[in-house]
């Protein structure tokens, strides 16, 4: 099975966008008088951007093993953070409580973030997949947007609720906040997009169509239905 150099590059991109946004996400930021989202906003849409590229040029097989890929990452990153707070600091270092803030996950959290990142992808994937089959490859716009409207709300839906409910922190308007502004980068950046799926598609010289592949998460074969 021949890996070109691009897909790889692609892939490690959007495992750096995965772990950069799980990290900067702690930082709440302020957007006008009354709405609150995380910093990672400014990088998490990227790696919809990046699955998009993925499916729409390597087609959904390919997107599978490079959202488990993602996921087996960040398990791992996640793991050795945690290790990292066990271990007894040196004498003379101040900065255990702000390890722990920034890279201490509660396993609830772990559990919200892990949820929404597989549905989400997942369902973006599956989208852009379907929607290339029903389009016959047009309007590369409207998979683009289509398939992170429906990823990017399952995403935050998920995330939300399964982080918050039962807190005193959580409002279902701040999903609508999540998925507006998400969006809202995904639609800003499709120029980027249909730049990048255009050039990857001439160099590679491929345009796959998942005519027949799974769509099932869980099996990395490409197995024909």
């Amino acid at each position: 099975m021949h890996v070109s150099q691009r897909l790889i590059v692609v892939a490690a991109l959007f495992v750096t966008c995965l772990i950069t946004a799980n990290i900067i996400a702690v930082k709440l930021i302020s957007v006008g008088a009354d709405i609150v989202l995380p910093a990672a906003i400014l990088v998490f849409p990227l790696s919809y951007l990046i699955g998009d590229v993925l499916t729409e040029v390597y087609g959904f097989a390919w997107a599978r093993r490079v959202i488990w890929l993602g996921f087996l990452c960040n398990l791992i990153f996640v793991g050795f953070a945690w290790l990292g707070g066990l271990l007894p600091g040196a004498s003379f270092w101040q900065g255990q409580a702000a390890y722990e803030a920034i890279l201490g996950y509660t396993p609830r959290l772990l559990l919200a973030s892990f949820s929404g990142y597989l549905i989400g992808s997942f369902a973006n994937a599956a989208v852009m997949s379907k929607m290339k089959l029903l389009t016959r490859g047009r309007h590369l716009w409207s998979r683009t947007i289509g398939s992170t409207v429906v990823g990017e709300g399952l995403d935050s839906m998920v995330f939300i609720t399964i982080a918050f409910i039962g807190t005193p922190a959580f409002a279902p308007v701040f999903i609508l906040y999540h998925w507006a502004a998400k969006t809202l980068i995904e639609v800003a950046a499709t120029p980027l997009t249909y730049a990048v799926v255009n050039y990857l598609k001439g160099a590679e010289k491929i345009d796959v169509y998942d005519a027949g592949i799974s769509l099932n998460p869980f099996t990395l074969k490409e197995a024909r239905r």
